[in-house]
């Protein structure tokens, strides 16, 4: 596969439960939808969350934003969109993009920003614990840094 600006795809149908009384998602739904999105992201490039933790790292979150544009509603259904738009040895910025698939209208954008953490909580430059690792993620990027 080649990874170069790479973008994830993860299709999401909208469940009742995530509704509100409006009949539309609620809020922090989509929250739980970038997470669904990053998590994509890493699997497809052959890393799990489980197996970074089994590394003895972590990708705690420290900034997230949402811009929500215009309602999904019930039984829609969404693809979020996961790009990774910085990989330095310190952290990962990952941007979204919520689209209804019937219409590709442009729902939510946002992003994440996480931090590498060992199992203490601290910080962990990646770049020279797991370069590999690393080297991944960089060429995955939109935006190249080191």
């Amino acid at each position: 596969m080649n990874t170069s600006n790479y973008v994830s795809q993860s299709s999401i149908r909208v469940r009742y439960q995530e509704t509100d009384q409006m009949g539309i998602v609620y809020h922090s739904n989509y929250l739980v939808w970038f997470e669904i999105g990053r998590t994509a992201y890493t699997h497809d490039l052959g890393y799990s969350y489980r197996e970074l933790e089994k590394l003895g790292v972590m990708l705690p979150l420290i900034e997230v934003k949402a811009n929500y544009r215009a309602p999904a509603r019930y039984d829609d259904e969404v693809i979020v969109y996961t790009t990774c738009t910085e990989a330095s040895g310190s952290r990962l910025i990952f941007e979204y993009e919520v689209k209804r698939k019937r219409d590709e209208v442009l729902l939510t954008t946002g992003h994440s920003i996480h931090v590498w953490v060992n199992k203490e909580m601290k910080r962990v430059n990646m770049k020279e614990k797991f370069p590999d690792l690393f080297a991944t993620l960089v060429a995955s990027t939109t935006q190249k840094r080191t």
